[in-house]
Parts: C-alpha cells; sequence; structure tokens
C-alpha cells in the first residue's frame, strides 16, 4: 500500500479527500466544483474535481512550507500569493503535487517566473533576465525586481525547492539574453 500511495500522489490525495469526505458527511465535489459545475457528466466532473483537490493541496503544501509569505518580497498577503511551479505542471506529471517542485510567489513575480523573466540560482539567489534589465530606467521594474537581483529566497525548513527543478527553470524556462 505505501508503495502505491508514494510512487502516486494524485491517487493519494483524492482517497485522502474521499475518506474527509465520509468523515464530515460533506461532498467533495460540493466543496472544490462551483454549481454550474456539478452538473457535468460523470466521467468529466471526476475529472475535474481530482484536478482540483490536487491543485488546492499543491497550494496549501506550498503555502504551508513558507509560512505564506513570499520567498522573495516577504509579502504575507495570502490574496496575493501563489504556489509557483518550478517545472512546469504540464511538463512533469510525475511532480505535480510535489512540494519541492514550488515556490511561494506573489502574483506578479509568479508571472515573471513562469514566463522565464526571473529564475532562481543553485544558490536560491534571484537572477532577472535581460529583457527585464532593458527596463531599468522604468521606476516600477527598479522597485519590482532589480531590488531584489541576487537575493537569496527564504528557503522553507520543509520542501526546499529541489535543486533538479531550478536546473530545468534555468535551463529551459529562463529567458537570460
Amino acid at each position: 500500500m505505501w508503495n502505491e500511495f508514494s510512487n502516486n500522489r494524485e491517487k493519494l490525495v483524492y482517497e485522502a479527500e474521499k475518506i474527509i469526505e465520509k468523515l464530515t458527511n460533506k461532498s467533495v465535489e460540493n466543496i472544490y466544483l462551483q454549481q454550474e459545475e456539478i452538473d457535468y457528466s460523470s466521467q468529466d466532473r471526476i475529472k475535474l474535481v481530482k484536478t482540483r483537490i490536487n491543485q488546492n493541496f499543491f497550494h496549501s503544501s506550498v503555502l504551508s512550507a513558507y509560512n505564506n509569505i513570499c520567498a522573495i518580497t516577504k509579502i504575507k498577503i495570502n490574496e496575493f500569493l501563489v504556489a509557483s511551479h518550478i517545472k512546469p505542471w504540464a511538463k512533469d506529471q510525475n511532480n505535480r503535487l510535489n512540494p519541492h517542485n514550488g515556490i511561494c510567489l506573489n502574483s506578479i513575480h509568479d508571472k515573471a517566473f513562469d514566463r522565464g523573466l526571473i529564475t532562481i540560482d543553485k544558490d536560491y539567489n534571484i537572477v532577472i533576465s535581460n529583457r527585464l534589465k532593458d527596463y531599468y530606467s522604468n521606476q516600477f521594474i527598479d522597485d519590482v525586481f532589480r531590488k531584489y537581483e541576487r537575493q537569496k529566497i527564504i528557503i522553507p525548513s520543509k520542501f526546499e525547492p529541489s535543486l533538479e527543478f531550478l536546473e530545468y527553470h534555468n535551463d529551459v524556462i529562463f529567458k537570460g539574453e
């Protein structure tokens, strides 16, 4: 049983939610779906519920590891925080829910990270793309990006960002030039 679940986080999370559903008498569908989404066909509804549960699990795990603080700016406003995948969700099905594949970022740094405009090196320092550096005369870019360049991110005590995933981000996603 351990091997079955340790190799399939998505199944583990979904099965755990189904157990919680039975214990609390609260429908998983009602928790994770909007009213208009509940009318989907059985197959589509189950896929959507599983996806929402998995996204919620990843989000909660990553934000909890960082104590709900942005790893770059130290912002503590939950509405701005994102559990950012280091290696994109679509690129690595086996690590979609791996909290070592996540960093707690605010929404603007998450967007820049996803688009390869910033990255984090193997020493956990923030690196800014030359594409952003072209805008350094812009006060907003200076305030939001440049002031964090070469600073170390917050590293959580559990679920430290994987160096393997950071290397992938640096080599494949980051647009240094």
